[in-house]
């Protein structure tokens, strides 16, 4: 069997990653900072605890591994201070690639955010669907954090040869999250800030999987959202009422997303299989 390093593997992203790799015949290699598991249960794996700020604790996580998928950062600005999340995650970052590129990994896959193409969208985005050229446009340290992760993965996976995956992950919900969507239909200002956007967590975990075959080379990135918005209104009403200067540059579908994953299907093979629309706690009223 192949196994996996997964770091970050008890966070939201990281134990559907787990459970998919060991659904689909993986090892799995876990790390967390956190290393109990509380009351979410057991992920289906040993979990070591390891602090990835130190390099020797990368070495360690990543020692046996045929590839890495890299999930373990503070996950959001506003956590922690501006500076401890820039400090945190860089150096997370830049221990794991150097890690995989000293002991000879084949592959790195790692979360990178959204929130690089400009997330919130205090000031308009430049166009829409808002796709992998509308970058770098950090407006917190935490996406600061995740730009230089990825100039950094460019820069090691040319030194080492390995490809670089880099996954620009939308906002993660998991099954039972979604009781809350209806909430947000009354006021399109309320999700604004990413386009309306989301994930569903098993799209993200099978997004990591596809990424550890697909046929790239050098370091590369990709927007992962959902096929859809949030929302129960077509994507161009929202845009036109939120956004009235913000030009299409194509035509979308009803409710399509406004966070372009065409890169993503075209040169990963994703095609995500979930949405809000088919949750139970959404449907049930």
């Amino acid at each position: 069997m192949t196994t996996i390093a997964v770091t970050g593997a008890n966070g939201k992203a990281g134990r559907a990653v787990v459970a998919d790799l060991l659904e689909h015949g993986y090892d799995v290699q876990a790390s967390d900072v956190n290393g109990v598991f509380g009351d979410q249960g057991d992920l289906g794996t040993p979990l070591v605890r390891a602090d990835l700020t130190q390099y020797g604790a990368a070495v360690e996580a990543l020692a046996g591994a045929e590839a890495v998928m890299h999930l373990a950062n503070i996950p959001a600005p506003g956590i922690f201070t501006p500076a401890e999340t820039y400090n945190v995650n860089s150096a997370m970052n830049s221990n794991v690639f150097l890690a995989a590129a000293q002991l000879g990994l084949r592959r790195v896959v790692w979360a990178s955010s959204e929130t690089t193409l400009g997330l919130p969208f205090d000031v308009p985005p430049q166009y829409a669907p808002v796709d992998e050229g509308h970058y770098p446009f950090p407006t917190s340290t935490y996406s600061l954090s995740k730009v230089a992760g990825e100039t950094t993965a460019a820069h090691i996976s040319g030194w080492s040869g390995i490809p670089f995956v880099a996954l620009r992950l939308s906002n993660i919900f998991r099954p039972g999250d979604y009781g809350v969507v209806p909430s947000f239909w009354a006021d399109a200002q309320l999700r604004r800030w990413n386009l309306w956007g989301y994930v569903d967590s098993r799209d993200v975990a099978a997004a990591c999987r596809l990424s550890l075959d697909a046929d790239v080379s050098g370091a590369s990135s990709y927007v992962i959202a959902a096929a859809d918005t949030i929302m129960d209104r077509p994507s161009r009403e929202l845009l036109a009422e939120v956004f009235p200067a913000v030009e299409l540059t194509r035509e979308v579908g009803e409710f399509e997303t406004l966070l372009a994953i065409d890169k993503a299907r075209a040169e990963l093979g994703y095609a995500p299989a979930h949405s809000w629309r088919d949750q139970p706690e959404v449907n049930a009223g």
